[in-house]
């Protein structure tokens, strides 16, 4: 069973930037394939970016593309994701989730083991 928290979430300014966390508890991070989704209010759960157990692999969401970036250090068991240039569409709950798998992928299904949440807000 891995465990994934979160943090990095807040209130920033368009334009501003964040970097969000996700620690995992298991020791053998480093074999799985690591993902970042998000969740506004009224909307599904979407893909935001993925990176593969080696962090050779990565896969970003058109939305995002150029304003976020997805990294992983396997000695710290911790995937980051740094979000510049934040617009307020970006306000969402955002999730890191797990996939055993091991190759970045970008469906949801795909992941078996999801964090609590982090809150990013954006105000115009």
């Amino acid at each position: 069973q891995v465990q994934l928290v979160e943090s990095g979430g807040g209130l920033v300014q368009a334009g501003g930037s964040l970097r969000l966390s996700c620690a995992a508890s298991e020791r053998t991070f480093s074999r799985y394939a690591m993902g970042w989704f998000r969740q506004a209010p009224g909307k599904e759960r979407e893909f935001v970016a993925a990176i593969s157990k080696s962090g050779g692999v990565i896969y970003s969401a058109e939305s995002v593309k150029g304003r976020f970036t997805i990294s992983r250090d396997n000695a710290k068991n911790t995937v980051y994701l740094q979000m510049n240039s934040l617009k307020p569409e970006d306000t969402a709950v955002y999730y890191c989730a797990a996939d055993p798998d091991g190759s970045a992928r970008w469906g949801q299904y795909d992941y078996d083991y999801w964090g609590q949440g982090t809150q990013v807000t954006v105000s115009s």
